[in-house]
């Protein structure tokens, strides 16, 4: 855990509840952040969180602490708690605390750096603003990301957030030329294990690295491992010069470990049992996230909304810091529009004018006007059915509904689960796809044939077998 300290300096352990615990040291009370070990061969790790008096420090758990007793001996290791950086951590699993969790060979070539480290200052910052393409239509068309930027991927249980962040993982990889990290806050192992088995598969392992503080594990350990990715992240940016792709999966559980370890330090909870320090936790981690004059890293997070509710203090805290939102709607998965991406609720700060260009931004303006068009004439649909509409509204339907169909998309990683090949679509053939369904190019085409597509092409091979489809169009 880094150099030692004195071995003068040892404490004893005063209470332990749960996995808060307070030690007495007679020496010098050590730093906040500081690492101590106790139990056997020092297996029990703690963190200094708190100075309570002259000679009590308390400090939570980053390990059960099963066996740990009143009058232990503790150890202060001198430092904070640290992540390995260098070319030896590519292709390894980690977990919190450095150690490889991949069963391979011993980790050489590495350096040990502190996980709490300051964001750079702004005289470092760059401010140039360029896309970052993913080959998934809905998002480059109506959200697009920024190299170098942070997206959000907003969504209750169970819409596919970990899905599409995987997507995303495979289709950048491969024109991705820098380093990806992938950090898994609080999640399945199971999810860990599966994308550990497809990155090697893919044969991208080599640029990658994954690091994990698990569902199970105490909330220390899951509140920290997100700092510890930040470290390798801001190695590859600062020391090497390339550009860092981070994915974190799920940034909410990064909160929800604070509201935890913070209603076991004893603080008083604030709105709806968050810890009062939530904002100054997410920015200390966010601001870290940064494009500077030696490289860029950008992030794409999975934000879990706790039942739905975008205006829980979580999802509106972290809606702040991100330059896209790209929001999971229940509705639209129901209704089998996968990605199940809400293009009326997501946003982008890149889609303006200047930065993507007049024909994109007038387009994706144009989209979204047609689609809020149709979700205001829903109702009235339902209560006296398409054929009370105008005609002219009638059309802004059939277009709404071919746009709807066409914006989804098969996914490579869900080929064995739906039987649809993947497909990667470019920024230029969604565009022109969507100009061509707004210009009634496929007003008599069935909307099942734009339904699971890649290029808008594909839509006229597959329209003679789906003629017997419109019928049952035309009765819902």
């Amino acid at each position: 855990m880094g150099d030692k300290a004195s071995p003068s300096n040892n404490g004893a352990v005063v209470s332990v509840r749960g996995s808060v615990v307070d030690i007495r040291f007679d020496d010098h009370l050590p730093p906040i952040h500081s690492v101590l070990r106790a139990g056997d061969e020092g297996r029990i790790i703690i963190e200094v969180l708190a100075q309570r008096d002259a000679r009590h420090v308390r400090g939570i758990a980053l390990t059960p602490t099963q066996g740990l007793a009143r009058g232990m001996a503790v150890e202060d290791t001198g430092g904070p708690l640290k992540a390995p950086v260098g070319k030896g951590v590519l292709s390894r699993m980690f977990d919190v605390f450095g150690n490889a969790i991949d069963r391979e060979a011993a980790l050489s070539d590495v350096q040990w750096r502190s996980v709490h480290r300051a964001p750079p200052p702004l005289s470092r910052r760059s401010t140039r603003s360029e896309v970052f393409e993913t080959g998934i239509k809905v998002i480059d068309v109506l959200m697009p990301m920024e190299r170098g930027g942070k997206a959000g991927l907003f969504g209750g249980a169970g819409v596919g957030k970990t899905v599409l962040l995987t997507e995303m993982i495979h289709n950048m990889i491969g024109h991705h030329e820098g380093v990806s990290i992938f950090c898994g806050i609080g999640e399945r192992c199971r999810e860990g294990e599966e994308l550990h088995r497809d990155m090697k598969e893919a044969g991208v392992l080599p640029n990658m690295v994954m690091i994990f503080g698990q569902m199970d594990e105490p909330p220390g350990c899951r509140f920290r491992v997100g700092h510890a990715a930040l470290t390798m992240a801001e190695y590859f940016r600062d020391d090497e010069r390339r550009d860092v792709l981070l994915l974190i999966d799920n940034i909410f559980r990064f909160i929800q470990a604070g509201m935890e370890v913070s209603g076991l330090m004893g603080q008083m909870p604030s709105r709806l049992g968050y810890q009062p320090t939530m904002g100054t936790e997410l920015s200390g981690l966010e601001e870290r996230i940064a494009n500077t004059d030696t490289g860029a890293i950008t992030s794409i997070q999975a934000v879990y909304v706790p039942a739905d509710d975008f205006t829980d203090p979580a999802a509106v805290h972290t809606f702040s810091h991100l330059s896209a939102s790209i929001v999971l709607s229940r509705k639209r998965a129901s209704e089998g529009l996968y990605p199940a991406i809400d293009p009326l609720q997501s946003s982008s700060k890149m889609a303006t004018p200047g930065i993507v260009g007049e024909r994109h931004y007038d387009l994706a303006q144009e989209i979204r006007r047609t689609l809020a068009q149709y979700a205001a004439l829903k109702d009235i649909i339902a209560m006296l059915g398409l054929e009370q509409l105008a005609p002219e509204d009638r059309n802004v339907v059939a277009r709404a509904r071919r746009l709807e169909r066409f914006l989804t998309q098969p996914f490579f990683t869900t080929e064995q689960f739906t039987g649809h090949k993947g497909k990667l679509v470019s920024l230029k053939d969604a565009l022109d796809g969507c100009e061509r369904i707004l210009r009634d190019e496929f007003k008599d085409c069935p909307e099942s044939a734009l339904y699971m597509i890649g290029r808008v092409e594909e839509a006229k091979k597959k329209a003679p077998t789906d003629k017997d489809h419109t019928k049952v169009e035309h009765a819902n």
